[in-house]
């Protein structure tokens, strides 16, 4: 399989989390590809999807490259396997929780639970991380 790891990070923490989870892909067989949301413009020849983003702002998906990214991509998550994951510094994870439903509203196939933590990702973070990149092979 061939999962794309998609995400922004603006202090380090998600690109963390974003490298457990390929580290999860790959230590299940399969093949993980690191995406920042900038360079995507197409998915189509991926098996699943994680796709990684902090709250931004008023608890929200970063506005100048992943929103956008994300926003054109939305018509085409029907049917298709995904996971979510991301970090906080404020607030109760609210962002998270508007972000799945959005995605179950465009038909997305969740592999497992999102992955959230607060600033950087520690011990346990990472290993949900990995778990969550385990779960897109199967």
């Amino acid at each position: 399989m061939k999962i794309a790891v998609v995400y922004w990070s603006g202090t380090g923490n998600t690109e963390a989390m974003a490298d457990a989870v390929a580290r999860g892909v790959t230590e299940s067989g399969s093949e993980a590809v690191l995406l920042t949301a900038i360079s995507v413009n197409d998915l189509s020849s991926y098996d699943a999807i994680a796709f990684g983003c902090p709250a931004m702002g008023a608890e929200e998906l970063e506005d100048s490259e992943f929103e956008p990214m994300f926003s054109a991509l939305e018509g085409s998550l029907n049917g298709e396997k995904i996971a979510l994951f991301g970090s906080y510094g404020w607030g109760d994870g609210e962002w998270m929780r508007t972000w799945e439903n959005r995605c179950k509203e465009d038909g997305a196939v969740f592999a497992c639970e999102y992955v959230i933590c607060n600033e950087a990702p520690n011990e346990d973070a990472v290993s949900a991380c990995k778990a969550l990149g385990a779960a897109l092979t199967k």
